[in-house]
């Protein structure tokens, strides 16, 4: 940061040129114990108002900034937070990366990324050493098993996006209101005979958007056809979309975005004009799917709100001074919408 220091400029000049300021330093300028200065920076409500003042001050006046490192092996607290994410370059996990660092900005806890690139394998490896260092962890959209996740959520505070256990708080996308909508708008447009483009079999998102495709079809008697899984990426749905011609089917749901992405230019490598012969309508709506042409038709999902709840309340979790975090179990459900654009139109 720039500026100079409170003493003047070449007091200023002198501290940032010196040795770093220690805790016995700054306890022997504030007239107290290296002890109560540790405790009036990590456990301030152990220490009189005044003396946390006076302490603070010398602290400031010493430019003194505790030892990370030091802290963690007396305290047993990292002050940091790991967030896993099947796939940062899926466009739909870049907000929620940022929104979780968004949240952590004016705390004390840094942020700790891994990427599983969709492998189940490397999550858990993954999970299971960051739990040794952090004190919290987000699991964005895990695939590990309810047993995987019962293990790391014993060993340290745990908070999943988009997945149910009984094992950790979540906070989740509701599916169903936006997937109802896309329902109800294909049939609108006439369409009876649909495809779901299934994404990976071991994702709690895309059983539940297949479990409200199903009912949300069932009561305006549209026909399913599942077809996949396939990889939740561009490729996975150029492959897919030879068979949905295949499959008869008038219009298409796509597990995400990158899918129907994927879908919609192989469709135009082939020749066939969309919405004229095939509908599609994605998920996440992530910020391309308003570029293509036509545009994608897509349901919209609130995960700049999903991150910060899930940071809020990993946070709530680690330090009770902490903002109050939305409600912990069963779940925090943040609602989905249809966004109607240029690949859907009558069958």
């Amino acid at each position: 940061m720039g500026g100079t220091g409170t003493g003047g400029g070449a007091t200023g000049r002198r501290r940032a040129e010196g040795p770093r300021a220690s805790i016995r330093a700054v306890a022997r300028l504030a007239g107290v114990s290296p002890s109560t200065v540790s405790r009036a920076l990590n456990n301030p409500e152990l220490v009189n108002a005044e003396t946390r003042r006076r302490v603070l001050e010398c602290a400031e006046r010493l430019g003194y900034r505790p030892n990370r490192a030091a802290q963690s092996l007396v305290l047993g607290r990292t002050r940091n937070v790991g967030l896993i994410v099947p796939d940062i370059a899926n466009p739909f996990f870049a907000p929620f990366i940022k929104g979780v660092e968004a949240y952590f900005r004016d705390t004390e806890y840094a942020v700790f990324l891994a990427d599983t690139d969709e492998d189940t394998a490397t999550e858990v490896r993954l999970a299971e050493a960051m739990v040794e260092r952090v004190d919290g962890l987000i699991l964005c959209a895990p695939r590990m098993t309810g047993a995987r996740l019962r293990a790391v959520a014993a060993r340290t505070a745990v908070v999943l996006a988009n997945r149910t256990s009984g094992a950790a708080p979540s906070v989740l996308l509701d599916f169903r209101p936006g997937m109802e909508q896309a329902v109800a708008h294909v049939h609108a447009l006439g369409h009876r005979r649909c495809a779901y483009l299934s994404g990976p079999a071991n994702s709690w998102s895309n059983r539940q958007r297949r479990r409200f495709l199903g009912a949300a079809c069932a009561e305006r008697g549209i026909e399913p056809v599942d077809l996949g899984p396939y990889e939740p990426r561009f490729t996975g749905g150029y492959r897919a979309a030879d068979e949905v011609l295949a499959a008869g089917v008038t219009a298409v749901f796509a597990y995400n975005d990158l899918v129907a992405l994927g879908v919609l230019s192989r469709l135009a490598a082939r020749g066939v004009p969309v919405p004229g012969e095939l509908s599609i309508v994605g998920f996440d709506d992530v910020p391309m799917a308003s570029m293509t042409n036509p545009p994608l038709t897509s349901v919209a999902m609130p995960v700049n709100a999903l991150s910060r709840a899930a940071a809020a309340t990993v946070h709530a979790m680690l330090d009770p001074r902490a903002p109050k975090a939305p409600p912990l179990p069963p779940a925090t459900e943040l609602a989905t919408r249809l966004l109607i654009r240029g690949t859907t139109g009558p069958a």
